[in-house]
């Protein structure tokens, strides 16, 4: 994972509507090609329905191409690494629970429902750290 250079618009939103929220962002390469982007809210007070957290993973995305190589599962894995070491206890995230949809791929990597939905109705669930 590599530091952007530049801020996309993703960030830049982010960054205004929620900045509160200490975006911490990369972006994600396979040797020089960029494959994709991570974004979470680094070591914040939760502030339900906005800012979930202390360590909250905001984006994963990883170009359509790239899928399906290990990508996602190794940055989550880096991010996880990550902040541990800062002393994050858990690892949060959500997803909208649709057919299709990343549930799966966070299953495998070990995250479990917490019970509650986002703001906008989407699954909250937790990786122990």
């Amino acid at each position: 994972m590599r530091s952007l250079t530049c801020e996309n618009d993703v960030v830049s939103s982010v960054n205004r509507q929620y900045p509160h929220a200490r975006p911490w962002y990369r972006a994600v390469y396979a040797d020089d090609e960029l494959v994709g982007f991570v974004m979470l809210s680094w070591n914040v007070e939760p502030q339900p329905p906005d800012v979930i957290g202390p360590w909250f993973l905001w984006k994963l995305l990883v170009d359509r191409r790239h899928q399906g190589r290990g990508y996602g599962a190794e940055v989550v894995r880096q991010v996880a690494h990550l902040v541990r070491a800062e002393g994050a206890a858990e690892l949060l995230t959500s997803y909208v629970p649709l057919a299709g949809g990343p549930a799966g791929f966070y299953r495998r990597l070990g995250f479990v429902p917490t019970g509650d939905l986002d703001g906008n109705g989407e699954v909250i669930v937790r990786l122990a750290l």
